[in-house]
């Protein structure tokens, strides 16, 4: 919900003054921070699923923001990094990002704003231990009809 409200301002922003989604901006900001990169570490440290991050590095490309290239030591492996016009639309656009979340953040003093990152960070570092603790060789079977075929295998019993 707070995501919802609060993201409104940056979706106006990107979307209606800059024409990205919130999710070409995430990896817009990646590479911008951190350089070059494949498309699955763009996907791992953008928090997106694969098939998602490919689409919005297409975009991304077709927009010219990005460039995406073969690896002339591996022609199976891509790098994705910013052109120029992508460097300028982060160096424009982040200070007015910041100042949207500043005044979000000025909502609270001091001792909440620590409060809350060491409840975010202990959060965090639980969820990886659950999902290390949880990891089974079970998928999801996305692909095969998921929920869908298991729904109907009960059927059938």
């Amino acid at each position: 919900m707070l995501q919802a409200v609060s993201g409104a301002p940056i979706v106006r922003l990107l979307e209606g003054r800059h024409g990205i989604t919130r999710r070409e901006w995430r990896l817009l900001a990646l590479l911008a921070d951190r350089g070059p990169l494949s498309p699955s570490t763009l996907a791992e440290q953008g928090q997106l699923d694969r098939a998602r991050t490919s689409r919005s590095i297409g975009m991304l490309v077709a927009k010219q923001l990005a460039l995406r290239e073969t690896l002339a030591s591996d022609p199976r492996r891509a790098q994705v990094s910013l052109t120029a016009a992508g460097r300028r639309l982060y160096d424009e656009v982040f200070p007015e990002i910041a100042a949207i979340n500043a005044q979000l953040v000025s909502a609270l003093d001091d001792a909440t704003v620590d409060a809350l990152a060491t409840a975010i960070e202990r959060l965090k570092a639980k969820a990886q231990e659950l999902n290390l603790a949880l990891a089974t060789d079970i998928k999801a079977g996305r692909g095969q009809g998921g929920s869908r075929r298991k729904l109907q295998q009960r059927g059938a019993a």
